[in-house]
């Protein structure tokens, strides 16, 4: 509270009857001729008017009037404009209960009227009243109760006046006292959920309009269910004229509902659904709360297709629920002409399936892939190629080995694979096998001055020969079944001293020929190539025979059978005394060529006996070199024997493998001259990394 006590302005009457307004924040009030006698018969009445937000304190300090029964003859009256709030009349030292005494009034508004009266005579000499009245702040957010309260969620007092403000998400309603929610545009098109009257179950926001709007497909219907708390302000006699709900559903209104009986379930019998609140400006009921389901036009039931299942399978089937067909492990669902893992349709709003039931189909794993270099047998009848047949691979024996050593037996899966049970879906391999020739060596012959090879002994020789007359000019070995490796020196022309660089044969220029037997003659089980590519051993020196090998790649595969068969790679290096066989068509005595293939069997010989024989002559033996033959001489390859095989039978592998290839010598066969031999086991590395053959 805030009282004023300035300067106080006098005041006083000069007639009789006399209204006088007053409009200051506070005053004097005296009756006539104060302090002296106050006159007969006379009335003054002081309209007091203060600001609004302003009520007004009026007391007295000065009280004499003549006393009376129920002050009849003279008073002074208080009132406002609805009620008399005081009468009084009397002397302050009687005490009498018409006395104000040391009494305030407050007025409860920012109007009071205080009226002095007299009557026809004041024989006792009574001096009149002193007043004093004051404008007092009014602190509206303290007067208010729970039942009326003057804003609905905070109030702010001020100096005059008070103002109100909302909690967040709410708004001040016009006339700025009550809070009202913004709730116009609330859509729901979920096919189930909640709704409730904002601050549920706290009581609901006044003078507001909410709409709620559910919105589905054609083919649902919204079904709704109010809770059993429900509250919403109602009449005894006039249905719902405060608060109320409403409800459309399509041509359909329900409502207005109130009170405190809930609605229950209502089956609205359509898609779409307005539910409008409205509340107005009291009251404090607790609101209401829904959900809401949907329901849709049913399908009919679905029969399982055979071999087949429905994933999904439900008693019931309605609007927008799916179904997903599926099948038995080996089957498939076959839509269209078109197989699928499963296939999956809806049931439409029109209450009909969007496509038929597929059916299902046995799963074909087609025809499996061949087998390179070998074959496959059906280890079902009529070659099927459905789920759980069988397939079993086989390699091209005694040619072809396969890898990995397994039992390759493939089953149709029921993923349209084949597949094995230790190597899956991937296929073995048919490894060419080498070194075991069909024919058994009875005995070795001599090249220089020897005898003929028996046909067949070895199947990996290769013949080069000049393709314009089938002249033979060097021999050459088969690895895998699509490289041949021989000397580098037999692939180019001869390089004069002053060339720093060697000319390649041209790939038509010469034929490779395997299964040769006879030198000049046919056989018949001759396969011949020209070369695909070239590959000599980057670091060859023509000058020296150093890294003197090479590797021609063949157009196609060699058919592999008792007469073509390749010669497996080292795994070690030979040792002196170790015997190995050298083949070949070189030139004999008289620098005649022999009838057929001739071979030989001689000592490996240590690198520094060999180093001793020709070091006089200014010739190097170098480490990639292997040095065979016999001191006194008379066993060597010749001219026309380059590239040829040099060979060596493993006890360990049981096989033969490549050694070395004819490289270089003096003579034919010369005492203390030996033959020289690429070495093959210090140039493996490079040979594997360019056939890219598997070992």
């Amino acid at each position: 509270m805030r009282l004023f006590q300035l300067a106080f302005p006098l005041l006083w009457v000069l007639a009789e009857g006399e209204v006088i307004v007053l409009k200051d924040m506070y005053g004097e009030i005296r009756t006539p001729n104060f302090p002296e006698l106050y006159p007969s018969d006379s009335e003054v009445t002081w309209n007091i008017t203060v600001p609004e937000g302003f009520r007004i304190r009026l007391y007295f300090i000065h009280f004499d009037l003549e006393p009376s029964y129920l002050c009849e003859y003279d008073y002074a009256k208080v009132e406002n404009d609805e009620q008399v709030l005081a009468t009084f009349c009397g002397k302050e030292n009687t005490d009498t209960e018409q006395a104000p005494g040391k009494q305030v009034i407050t007025s409860p508004g920012n109007f009071i009227s205080l009226t002095f009266r007299s009557d026809f005579s004041n024989e006792e000499r009574y001096t009149g009243f002193d007043a004093h009245y004051s404008a007092v702040d009014v602190d509206e957010c303290m007067e208010g109760n729970d039942e009326d309260m003057v804003c609905d969620h905070h109030c702010h007092n001020y100096i005059g006046g008070f103002y109100c403000s909302c909690r967040f998400g709410y708004l001040l309603h016009s006339d700025n006292r009550t809070c009202k929610v913004e709730c116009s545009d609330n859509l729901y098109t979920q096919r189930s959920g909640t709704i409730a009257s904002s601050d549920y179950p706290n009581p609901y926001p006044k003078s507001s309009d909410c709409l709620y709007r559910i919105e589905l497909e054609e083919g649902f219907v919204v079904n709704l269910q109010f809770d059993d708390s429900f509250d919403i302000e109602d009449h005894p006699e006039v249905s719902c004229p405060y608060d109320y709900l409403k409800i459309k559903a399509g041509k359909k209104e329900f409502g207005p509902i109130c009170g405190d009986k809930s609605p229950g379930r209502i089956e609205t019998e359509s898609n779409s659904v307005q539910i409008l609140f409205h509340s107005d400006g009291s009251g404090e009921n607790g609101g209401w709360k829904l959900s809401y389901s949907v329901t849709g036009i049913s399908c009919p039931d679905l029969q399982e297709p055979l071999n087949g299942k429905i994933e999904t399978s439900q008693s019931k089937y309605t609007f927008k629920d799916q179904a997903v067909i599926t099948c038995i492990p080996g089957y498939r669902v076959l839509k269209d002409n078109v197989e699928m893992d499963s296939f999956q349709i809806e049931c439409k709003k029109d209450g009909t399936w969007s496509n038929q039931v597929p059916r299902c189909q046995i799963v074909d794993c087609k025809l499996p892939k061949e087998l390179e270099n070998g074959f496959m047998t059906f280890s079902t009848p009529a070659n099927t190629t459905i789920y759980q047949s069988s397939i079993t691979y086989f390699c091209r024996e005694p040619y072809y080995i396969m890898t990995p050593n397994i039992t390759a037996v493939y089953f149709c899966k029921e993923n349209g694979e084949w597949m094995n049970s230790e190597i899956g879906t991937t296929l073995p391999v048919c490894q060419p096998v080498c070194g075991e020739p069909r024919f058994s060596r009875s005995k070795l012959a001599r090249i220089a001055r020897g005898s003929t090879a028996k046909r067949g002994i070895s199947p990996w020789i290769a013949m080069f020969s000049n393709a314009w007359n089938g002249r033979p000019f060097c021999g050459g070995s088969l690895i895998g079944n699509k490289w041949v490796i021989t000397a580098a020196h037999c692939l180019h022309n001869e390089v004069s001293p002053d060339e720093t660089s060697t000319t390649l044969f041209t790939l038509s220029s010469f034929n490779i020929t395997l299964g040769k037997h006879r030198t000049l003659n046919q056989d018949d089980s001759e396969q011949v190539f020209q070369a695909k590519n070239l590959f000599l051993h980057p670091k060859y020196n023509s000058s020296t025979f150093q890294n003197d090998i090479a590797l021609v790649e063949l157009p196609q595969q060699a058919f592999l059978n008792d007469y073509v068969m390749p010669i497996c790679i080292p795994e070690e290096e030979v040792q002196p005394e170790d015997f190995v066989v050298v083949s070949g068509w070189g030139k004999q005595f008289l620098r005649k060529l022999p009838e057929a293939l001739m071979e030989i069997e001689i000592p490996v010989v240590a690198h520094e006996l060999c180093q001793a024989g020709y070091i006089k002559m200014g010739r190097v033996v170098t480490d990639d070199m292997i040095c065979a033959g016999l001191r006194e001489g008379g066993k060597d390859a010749c001219s026309g024997d380059s590239g040829g095989p040099m060979v060596t039978f493993s006890q360990h592998k049981n096989s033969w493998y490549l050694a070395g290839t004819v490289s270089w010598g003096v003579g034919c066969g010369d005492s203390d001259k030996y033959g020289v031999y690429s070495n093959i086991y210090r140039n493996i590395d490079w040979i594997k990394a360019t056939s890219r053959v598997k070992y």
